[in-house]
């Protein structure tokens, strides 16, 4: 019996991302650094705040692509008994009369 190949296309796999940073953290950039130059009316402040936001945006589609998903559903999730944070137990000795 022949195995049967089945072609994989890297471009389904890949994030849509613009200029390296996933599209929802750049737009979320650029309105950023839009909206601070229409309030404060300073184009070098627009300009710094995009930047900013952009350079995070890069650094967090590099770390994980779907880190915007993670961090929004992360909310959603009940929290759970972490065994590492100690918080002592309050004990009362009750006396007999």
């Amino acid at each position: 019996m022949q195995r049967r190949l089945n072609p994989v296309y890297r471009a389904l796999n890949t994030p849509l991302t613009l200029l390296g940073a996933e599209r929802k953290l750049f737009f979320f950039a650029l309105v950023m650094g839009a909206a601070v130059f229409n309030l404060l009316h300073t184009f070098l402040g627009g300009i710094l705040i995009f930047a900013l936001l952009y350079w995070f945006a890069r650094w967090a589609s590099g770390t994980d692509p779907q880190i915007l998903r993670f961090i929004l559903n992360s909310s959603k999730a009940p929290t759970q008994y972490d065994p590492m944070k100690f918080s002592p137990a309050p004990i009362r000795r009750l006396r007999r009369v």
